[in-house]
């Protein structure tokens, strides 16, 4: 199996991105001539032409375009590890602010391995719904909050959010019935998906009835596994016990929500930026559920 060395990479991206082996070998120290070898050398590893001449404009081939946006996520990725393993260790104290399903789903795994990863990083996290925790937020009692936001505001969008599909989910011995009104487990008012699931409904003139409330998703969920309901979850957190439904069952579909990172942009500490970063590489990449060590606090308040 052939490699394709970093070095000869990170040229290539250079003359790339810069239109010329001039330009490039100024950029990284080389001469035009090093640039150039080392663009050849990298030919011969792939065997295949990267650049041409169109009169006085240096092109990409057709490889060269396939090799350019390999390179950019190698070099990512390596850029990325060597920082992570040379930085010097950073301390500190972080006030975290999650929605309860969050807490008690795939985030502890994610929080937990940052722990393991930077001990001397301690996170205190608290629970509660997501227009509650941007409150603490804003009194300067929180650092950072994970928060839910609904459809309608995307305008939120930034490099820092993720989306999460909505779904409906139901006990897994639950017969569904197809007789109004739908009976549902919810939040208390408040909770961003309890409004999204009521504002669905209602869009598609669908009748329905709160049977259950509960301000832990613990709670809400032993409600519906035991058949009272119905109720909607991101479907990366869908524990045991419960099935998704949809369409075919006759519910309607659910838009989706996102999830954003908030935290005081002007005033970010080195522990924060490093969690910050960790948990941005980690998102949809884990759904494991972790205890956590001792000195991950979590405060439980209520749901999202």
């Amino acid at each position: 199996m052939k490699n394709l060395p970093t070095e000869l990479l990170r040229t290539f991206l250079n003359v790339a991105e810069l239109g010329g082996f001039s330009k490039a070998g100024s950029q990284i120290g080389r001469s035009q001539p090093a640039v150039s070898l080392q663009i050849k050398r990298l030919e011969e590893i792939i065997d295949a032409e990267l650049l041409s001449r169109n009169g006085r404009q240096l092109e990409l081939t057709e490889k060269g375009e396939i090799l350019l946006s390999y390179a950019k996520q190698i070099l990512k990725l390596n850029d990325q590890a060597i920082s992570s393993l040379t930085q010097p260790k950073v301390s500190g104290h972080i006030r975290l602010g999650i929605p309860n399903e969050f807490a008690i789903s795939f985030l502890p795994g994610i929080l937990g391995k940052f722990s393991n990863s930077h001990p001397e990083i301690s996170l205190e996290v608290t629970c509660d719904l997501t227009t509650n925790l941007m409150q603490m937020l804003e009194d300067k009692n929180l650092d950072m909050v994970i928060a839910i936001h609904r459809p309608a505001d995307k305008q939120i969008d930034n490099e820092e959010t993720w989306n999460e599909e909505l779904v409906w989910v139901v006990g897994e011995d639950h017969t569904l019935s197809r007789d109004a009104p739908l009976s549902l487990v919810v939040a208390p008012e408040g909770c961003i998906y309890r409004n999204t699931i009521i504002h669905t409904l209602n869009n598609h003139h669908t009748p329905w009835r709160i049977v259950y409330t509960s301000t832990s998703y613990g709670g809400i969920r032993a409600a519906v596994m035991a058949g009272l309901g119905v109720t909607a979850l991101a479907k990366s957190i869908v524990p045991k016990g419960l099935k998704i439904v949809g369409p075919g069952d006759g519910f309607p579909p659910l838009p989706e929500t996102f999830i954003s990172l908030e935290y005081d942009r002007s005033s970010t500490s080195q522990a924060l930026r490093h969690l910050i970063d960790y948990v941005l590489s980690q998102v949809g990449t884990s759904n494991t559920i972790s205890k956590g060590p001792d000195f991950l606090q979590v405060n439980t308040r209520s749901i999202a």
